[in-house]
């Protein structure tokens, strides 16, 4: 017997999500922290320290002043890129430390 009231899990997160928006935005900030090595590369992950979101704003620490420079020269790009992994706009600026 099929019951009539079943819905699909994708319908009942979505809803979940809407209901609790600030909920949906922390995840989508852990995702953006998790793409950072599918995005930047294992090399340029290995290399850095601290990485979190606060206030719209994606926090880098990097050791070597020469990678720094190369993450700050494509910073509007990487954050273009980490939006589209998330599949929303999630950070609005990327400061390297």
């Amino acid at each position: 017997m099929k019951r009539s009231y079943a819905k699909h899990i994708s319908e009942l997160l979505q809803s979940f999500y809407d209901e609790n928006p600030q909920l949906r935005q922390k995840l989508m900030e852990a995702r953006i922290v998790r793409a950072w090595g599918e995005v930047v590369g294992q090399a340029t992950l290995h290399a850095t320290r601290n990485l979190y979101v606060k206030n719209d704003v994606l926090y880098v620490s990097v050791n070597s002043s020469v990678l720094r420079n190369e993450l700050w020269l494509n910073r509007e790009r990487l954050t273009k890129s980490l939006n589209e992994y998330a599949g929303m706009h999630v950070i609005r600026e990327l400061v390297i430390r």
